[in-house]
């Protein structure tokens, strides 16, 4: 089993103190890469949800730089202190609650005098209270609830100290400490939140607090190294800096300042209402919101990032700026190591446009997957490897992103150009994109259709042909039942797919046709840098949206979804071959199963529908009552993968008593002739996700083979975040999902499977009949007004059903007397 995909932007990371090893959140572990290869080294396991915080006790002298402690947060609701050197738990801490943030000031505090008793050791946390939500969860939920709530845990006795609750909020907000360890402070909407840490700290010691306001709802904030000075930046892109926070709070008798002269507001520019401050002055570059912001070591600058990708470095006592290169992606934290020449600085991949955009594209050879990424690319990723090619351009020899069109815009600015679809050949050699240029009020829509060849020897995708607005224009012939997602386009493009066999391809058009697409080096023998791609054929059936296609498996069937039917065409002469349908709801994707003579199909709208064809009887052979959001079918066998979404959970759990568990979707494996799925697992984050069919590579060393033997096949599980297992859906380790925990993304269900996880078992039905409840009856005397009323196989023999017919025909009428 294989899993991978994790975000390694969740939570900020953490360096050890020998700056040798960058400890990073990873949904349910803390992987641990080497800072000078980059490549992972070990990981912390032991959290059964994703970790929101680590820390690294830091070494008080240079001799104890090589102690490699830390504590971690999860949102399993417990902290864990560890020594990541081997790695080993030492020590697990319950406090019932979800933690979403934790910061431990007296680690950053001076080392105590040798003569002076250490104190406990105290964290602060941001965490939710899920106490009232757990006993009325069936109720609606009250607006003004405040579930977040900032608490004080006892690390040394592991556990909260009881009744101190430092603030409350509508929603848990992350910590934020200042180097010293003397001031930590969150975010209220418009408002900081700051308190100062007393110099002992005890279980119940009272702490003070002051509040700064703004206008504008905050984002992220920061603490200066030495002076009492704080940084903010909120939704609009401004910086905020208070300068003298505190004065008046947080100063000792011995050094308080004049009240008189902090009360007078001409002496206080900047500075809103009664906030405890001496100034506050504002920046503004950033043209959306800030979403780093920290100090540099000695104070002298301020960092400053967002979404644009511009990491701006501010100069302190003048405000004059200067950026650092342009990054290209959306910063999120900027983390400082004991090293000035070594900082981190996560950054996510662009996202994907989720507006008008299907399906993500799989290399089932190479155990590949192409996504489409907001910043006009393509990125490829290694399944097997868990990372970006990018990283593995050597091995591989596959370049990590492909820039399909010009990149004319910058991170944050309005999205004009998007990828809408991308498909690639069974091989990898080829690959085919939609872009769309959206429309601006109305006018100005332009849909490409480009063609990618990759080489012979370096395998770089290079493009081929590119044919703008490929399919016909005219008004939208959607019907209502479609995705209003796909409504944007009238000519947009519905699916493209390539021909298992030949350099050839197929693409499908909303507006009401479909284009079978030829390289010329088919016709003609040509170097594959000169080749290109024309059209081939072209079909429409009854003027309805085309909105599925796909090749069998040899290639000599071409169908076409219309809507609601299925139309079979050959593909060489462009002949409608047969109409079969039709579906509840238009079909939205289709798939031959293998080298079988099953099609399958998936339905969206109102009444969604899985539905299995048999393409020897042009006839419906079974379907189901579900929305599926991805199929994949097996090459060589009859089977086939359904990712189905499940109804709310509370609904399924009144229906049959089955708790799962947050868990959006389900998992069926089919074969083609039987409608009893062969095997399901339950999956979260379903929506969204994917499912293929992957080769298994010979060389690579799989964990829990069964049987002693390598897997053949894999079947790889994408959910919604692009978290993704791998696993043989025949061997036995599908029986060992069962021991994923929370936060793991595919589970084996126990007990009930396929329909009854879904709808329930059906009621039992007794074969044999109570022969108490049988009772003798007489002919009657017209049998032929009953004969049909029961069931058809009850009917009497031939010889007693036309007798009786004849004799009704031949009744006879008795005479009337007068």
């Amino acid at each position: 089993m294989i899993r991978g995909g994790r975000s390694y932007v969740s939570s900020p990371p953490a360096f050890s103190n020998d700056v040798k090893r960058l400890l990073v959140c990873t949904s349910n572990t803390v992987s641990i890469f080497s800072t000078s290869t980059g490549l992972q080294i070990s990981s912390l396991e032991g959290h059964t949800a994703p970790v929101t915080t680590v820390i690294v006790v830091p070494a008080s002298t240079p001799a104890t730089k090589i102690l490699s402690y830390c504590w971690t947060a999860s949102l399993d609701e417990t902290i864990k202190y560890w020594d990541f050197s081997t790695p080993e738990l030492l020590k697990t801490i319950d406090v019932k609650f979800p933690i979403f943030s934790m910061v431990i000031p007296s680690l950053l505090r001076q080392p105590a005098q040798s003569d002076v008793k250490p104190s406990k050791l105290f964290a602060y946390l941001s965490v939710e209270d899920t106490r009232e939500t757990t006993k009325s969860h069936k109720k609606e939920p009250r607006p003004n609830t405040m579930n977040g709530r900032i608490c004080k845990c006892n690390l040394t006795e592991s556990r909260l100290a009881g009744g101190v609750t430092l603030a409350e909020m509508k929603e848990p907000q992350v910590i934020t400490i200042s180097s010293s360890g003397k001031y930590f402070g969150i975010r209220k909407q418009r408002k900081l939140l700051i308190w100062k840490v007393p110099d002992v700290e005890a279980e119940r010691v009272v702490m003070r607090k002051i509040t700064l306001h703004h206008t504008k709802k905050l984002t992220v904030l920061a603490f200066h190294p030495t002076q009492r000075i704080v940084a903010a930046g909120d939704v609009t892109g401004r910086i905020l800096i208070w300068r003298g926070f505190g004065d008046r709070t947080f100063a000792t008798n011995d050094n308080k300042m004049n009240l008189n002269l902090m009360n007078n507001e001409e002496e206080r520019p900047g500075v809103r209402d009664n906030d405890d401050a001496d100034l506050c002055t504002t920046w503004h570059w950033h043209p959306s919101e800030v979403s780093v912001l920290i100090f540099s070591s000695d104070g002298a600058y301020l960092y400053s990032g967002g979404k644009e990708g511009v990491l701006v470095v501010w100069q302190l006592d003048t405000g004059k700026k200067k950026f650092l290169p342009r990054i290209g992606s959306p910063l999120l934290y900027f983390t400082e190591s004991p090293d000035p020449s070594l900082s981190s600085l996560p950054c996510p991949l662009p996202e994907e446009y989720k507006g008008i955009c299907r399906d993500i594209a799989f290399n089932h050879d190479g155990g590949l997957v192409a996504l489409r990424a907001e910043n006009y690319c393509i990125h490829f990723y290694s399944l097997l490897d868990d990372r970006g090619i990018s990283e593995l351009v050597k091995l591989l020899d596959v370049p990590f992103q492909v820039q399909v069109c010009e990149r004319n815009h910058q991170p944050g600015d309005d999205v004009t150009v998007v990828v809408t679809l991308v498909a690639l050949s069974q091989d990898g050699s080829l690959m085919s994109t939609v872009d769309v240029k959206l429309a601006e009020e109305g006018i100005g829509s332009l849909v490409c259709l480009k063609f990618w060849v990759s080489g012979t020897q370096n395998k770089e995708f290079t493009l081929s042909t590119i044919v703008y607005e490929p399919h016909r224009c005219g008004p939208c012939l959607i019907t209502e039942e479609l995705n209003e997602k796909y409504l944007k386009c009238s000519v947009g493009i519905s699916a493209v797919a390539f021909h298992p066999n030949r350099r050839a391809a197929v693409s499908s058009s909303y507006g009401g046709d479909f284009k079978v697409w030829i390289c010329n080096d088919e016709l003609q023998q040509k170097d594959l840098q000169s080749s290109g791609w024309s059209c081939h054929a072209v079909g429409s059936y009854k003027k309805k949206a085309m909105t599925a296609a796909a090749f069998s498996a040899d290639g000599s069937v071409l169908a076409v979804a219309a809507e609601t039917v299925i139309t079979l065409w050959d593909p060489d002469r462009n002949v409608l071959v047969a109409v079969i349908g039709e579906t509840l709801t238009p079909i939205m994707n289709m798939s031959f199963v293998g080298s079988s003579e099953y099609l399958v199909a998936t339905s969206w709208g109102s009444k969604p529908q899985l539905s299995v064809w048999n393409m020897s009887k042009l006839s419906i052979s079974w379907s189901y009552l579900l929305h599926v959001e991805a199929v994949a079918c097996a090459v060589d066998t009859s089977s086939f993968a359904a990712l189905a979404l499940l109804p709310e959970s509370s609904n399924c759990k009144e229906a049959n008593g089955t708790t799962f568990q947050g868990r959006d979707g389900v998992i069926l494996l089919f074969n083609a002739v039987d409608p009893v799925p062969v095997a399901s697992w339950s999956a979260r984050k379903a929506k969204g996700g994917a499912l293929a069919f992957l080769k298994a590579n010979p060389s690579f060393t799989y964990e829990n083979i069964s049987d002693g033997k390598a897997p053949q096949t894999l079947l790889a599980y994408v959910n919604g975040d692009h978290e993704y297992v791998l696993f043989d859906p025949y061997g036995k380790e599908v029986h060992e999902l069962s021991k994923f925990h929370q936060g793991d993304r595919l589970t084996h269900e126990e007990g009930q499977f396929g329909y009854a996880s879904i709808y329930g078992e059906l009621p039992e039905f007794k074969l044999k009949r109570n022969q108490d409840l049988w009772a003798p009856s007489v002919p009657s005397e017209k049998p032929w007004e009953t004969i049909f009323s029961g069931s058809s196989h009850n009917l009497p023999p031939l010889t007693k059903l036309c007798s009786a017919f004849l004799e009704s025909l031949l009744e006879k009428r008795t005479a009337a007397l007068e």
